[in-house]
């Protein structure tokens, strides 16, 4: 085998574990170097530690380093990373907020060095599908889109289980920033980016912590369409569905279930042409089957794409620029309901970013 890319995890808790694991079952890589703030957790591992991620990037025999850190870390880390020339994955999101995803953008002048997202939902064949069907036209104009992922509950538990948990200094914030990160990514993936946003955010309603526990918010496209975003980490049971209904007919993902139902007559052409005052158009029931693949190979096809994009020159599956639509998506939520008021993206990053400043500095979380 031809030599192979090494590569450092910064971050060994549980996803940093997880990487370490997935990243093993790609030959090309070899695991050379590890960081994290708590060294005892590393003692198993045989491969040089390092107390700090900015010692492993610059000491560390690396080419490539995959950044597992709290949410804060991974600008500072990834432009420290292209300075030295390495490669770069970054867990998501991106980042906390726009302002800091731009000095990352503009940090990435050297288009040779690879810098990607864990967007890994976009490797699976459902939402593939559903992205090549709307994409190609299949369901027509675009009239209404609604995506409910509920199935994030969280214990007050999970939130003391860190001190950053949760905080606005430390995270950034809630289900937003941690949780949907992959469900905004897939959202505008499949359907593009809205044009406005009004959101009711409620901070807080229902756990002890100080930022986002359920959201609900409407979404403005561009050709008139018009969108519901619902999420929450205190519903149970929780759901995880979407739908696209275009002037063709009508797509649903339920729970990672595919189903189509397909209008005979598009439906603005039958309303209009039409001389029964009750008739609907006739449907055909398309089935629509897709694999469901595994956590582990959701992470395993990131790792292997990461690595054809060092050696083969192939596109990211999700590159940094389009990895900051699902952050701008949340910070417009965000915006609108500390506003209170319709949020036009793109949104103002100074705004937002003045915003969280305000509550940053009375946040219960203080970093070391």
């Amino acid at each position: 085998m031809d030599k192979k890319i090494k590569i450092g995890i910064i971050g060994l808790g549980a996803m940093g574990k997880g990487h370490y694991k997935n990243i093993k079952t790609v030959p090309e890589f070899e695991i050379t170097a590890l960081s994290d703030v708590n060294m005892d957790g590393m003692k198993d591992y045989s491969e040089a530690k390092f107390a700090s991620g900015e010692e492993l990037i610059n000491k560390g025999d690396v080419e490539a380093i995959v950044i597992v850190t709290p949410h804060f870390d991974h600008v500072p880390l990834a432009v420290a990373a292209l300075k030295k020339g390495l490669h770069v994955l970054i867990e998501k999101p991106v980042s906390v907020q726009m302002k800091d995803a731009k000095i990352l953008l503009d940090a990435h002048k050297d288009k040779g060095r690879v810098v990607a997202c864990v967007f890994n939902n976009r490797t699976s064949q459902v939402y593939m599908k559903m992205r090549e069907m709307v994409s190609s036209g299949e369901l027509g104009a675009i009239q209404r889109v609604n995506m409910t992922v509920t199935q994030w509950f969280r214990s007050d538990a999970y939130f003391k289980s860190a001190g950053w948990r949760a905080t606005w200094a430390g995270e950034g914030g809630g289900a937003l920033l941690n949780q949907c990160p992959h469900s905004l990514d897939l959202l505008q993936w499949i359907t593009g980016m809205p044009k406005r946003v009004t959101a009711n955010v409620g901070f807080g309603k229902h756990h002890d912590i100080e930022v986002e526990d359920e959201v609900t918010a409407i979404l403005e496209y561009p050709n008139g369409a018009v969108g519901t975003f619902v999420t929450s980490t205190a519903e149970a049971p929780g759901l995880n569905r979407i739908e696209i209904a275009g002037d063709q007919g009508l797509l649903i993902c339920d729970n990672n279930n595919l189903t189509y139902t397909r209008n005979e007559v598009r439906a603005k052409k039958f309303l209009k042409e039409t001389e029964e005052r009750f008739a609907v158009p006739p449907v055909w029931n398309v089935s629509i089957p897709a694999k469901v693949p595994t956590f582990d190979e959701l992470h395993q096809n990131i790792h292997r794409n990461f690595k054809d994009a060092i050696l083969k020159g192939v596109a990211p599956v999700a590159s940094l620029q389009e990895s900051v639509n699902s952050l701008e998506l949340a910070n417009a939520m965000l915006l609108s309901g500390f506003l209170n008021k319709p949020v036009d993206l793109p949104i103002d990053s100074e705004i937002y970013a003045a915003e969280l400043e305000k509550r940053m500095k009375t946040s219960r979380f203080k970093k070391g």
